[in-house]
């Protein structure tokens, strides 16, 4: 894959707008509230696919490599043992999954665009919430249920993710015709 110089720095802006995100966050539980999800959904709006993802894999990987800019100030490898790490995993994948679904035709309308974040959220909760679980009864020894793990990793947070949701996907039906517009010019 060809990457322009543009494209890197967009990438380095969604990687830099998550870490942003990440210390825009209220600790609350095992996982905080953060504006990272924003971005993260929105980097797979407005880049695709494959760029988007990306970005959020430079993210993770600069976490790993001890930067400190995931929540809390954190970073380094010992990070993959946070309950909140999982997430992070679905960061990447879920950016892919809202590109690969809002351009696949050319049809940026409104509705498609929300549809996408929707599953691109499902997507990170799909790799958050059992990793968490996980992290939680065999690494921190901290019994708790599935159904808890899910109560406090993904029932609290759903009316802000789905808030989440329409200012990411309001945002992308403005931006996308302009970048559309503006690759057809050059």
């Amino acid at each position: 894959m060809k990457i322009s110089t543009r494209d890197m720095v967009l990438v380095s802006l969604f990687t830099a707008l998550t870490a942003i995100g990440a210390f825009l966050s209220i600790p609350i539980g095992n996982v905080p509230i953060s504006l990272q999800s924003l971005f993260t959904i929105l980097s797979g709006l407005i880049l695709g696919a494959k760029l988007g993802s990306l970005s959020q894999l430079i993210y993770v990987i600069l976490g790993l490599a001890g930067v400190k800019i995931f929540v809390g100030f954190s970073g380094g490898p010992q990070s993959i043992f946070s309950p909140s790490f999982g997430f992070l995993i679905g960061f990447i994948f879920a950016s892919y999954v809202v590109g690969l679904i809002t351009h696949n035709n050319g049809d940026f309308t409104f509705k498609k665009i929300f549809l996408a974040t929707l599953v691109g959220t499902l997507v990170i909760y799909t790799f958050g919430v059992p990793y968490m679980y996980v992290i939680l009864n065999k690494i921190l020894l901290k019994k708790i249920s599935f159904i808890t793990a899910l109560k406090t990793g993904c029932i609290i947070f759903l009316p802000g993710d789905i808030l989440k949701c329409f200012i990411s996907s309001y945002v992308a039906t403005k931006i996308i015709p302009l970048t559309i517009k503006e690759t057809q010019i050059r």
